[in-house]
C-alpha cells in the first residue's frame, strides 16, 4: 500500500475521533498538497456527509480540493476524477443516494463510506502519478 493509503487506512479506524470521510481523503494527502493534517482535518470538517446534507459525497468534494491543491487544477482532471466515480456508480454521486442503494442492498454505512474514501485515494494516487 501506499503511504497515503496507510494513513486513510489508518485514519478510518481511529475510534477516539471520528474523520468523516473527507476529512480522511484530505489529511492523507496532507503533506503532498502542502497542509498539515490539523488543517485538513479543520478544512474538511463540513465536507462529508454530503456537505452535512446529503449532497456530493465528501470524498468527491475532497478529491477535486486534492487535485487543486497538487497542481491538477485544470478542467480535464476534474471531469476525470467525477466521471471515474459516475460511472462507477451508476451515475449517483450524491451521499444520500448512495448510502440509500447501500442500504438497499443490505450493506452498512461504514464499510460502504471506508470504501468510497479507498477509492478516492486510489483514484487520486493514480492521477498525482
Amino acid at each position: 500500500m501506499s503511504k497515503e493509503m496507510d494513513r486513510a487506512v489508518e485514519l478510518r479506524s481511529i475510534t477516539e475521533i471520528h474523520y468523516n470521510c473527507a476529512q480522511t481523503v484530505l489529511c492523507a494527502f496532507a503533506d503532498r498538497i502542502g497542509m498539515t493534517e490539523e488543517e485538513a482535518f479543520k478544512l474538511g470538517a463540513h465536507f462529508g456527509g454530503g456537505m452535512k446534507m446529503g449532497a456530493t459525497c465528501g470524498v468527491i468534494t475532497s478529491g477535486l480540493m486534492v487535485l487543486g491543491l497538487a497542481g491538477r487544477d485544470d478542467a480535464g482532471a476534474a471531469k476525470q476524477f467525477v466521471d471515474g466515480f459516475r460511472e462507477r456508480h451508476n451515475g449517483v454521486l450524491d451521499c444520500a443516494n448512495l448510502l440509500r442503494i447501500n442500504a438497499e442492498k443490505g450493506g452498512k454505512r461504514k464499510p460502504h463510506c471506508d470504501g468510497m474514501v479507498y477509492e478516492a485515494v486510489t483514484a487520486l494516487e493514480e492521477m498525482l502519478k
